[in-house]
């Protein structure tokens, strides 16, 4: 099943967080904190103006984005966690 987000929205899938620390402390699952870098994997034809002019999006698909920490909407699919927000919820793109 796929997700097809609508307008300026994108489904995000979390890039797996460390496990382990810098100083090599292993974390449990309880302690890792939401990831918050995320990679992009479908995107909205993009938001309308009060023109009807369409807004083109600014992510595409295979993106690595930085979003706010508790920033969308979390939906589980085929046993994957997806997060959809709106593209003004995407603070930066990670190259």
């Amino acid at each position: 099943m796929n997700i097809k987000p609508l307008a300026d929205r994108v489904v995000l899938k979390a890039v797996e967080a460390e496990e382990k620390t810098k100083a090599g402390i292993i974390l449990t699952a309880a302690a890792q904190e939401k990831p918050q870098v995320a990679e992009v994997v479908a995107v909205g034809p993009g938001a309308r103006d009060d023109k009807g002019n369409l807004i083109p999006m600014e992510v595409k698909i295979g993106d690595k984005v930085i979003t706010g920490k508790y920033s969308g909407t979390e939906v589980k699919m085929d046993g994957t966690e997806y997060t959809i927000v709106k593209q003004s919820d995407i603070l930066a793109v990670v190259d």
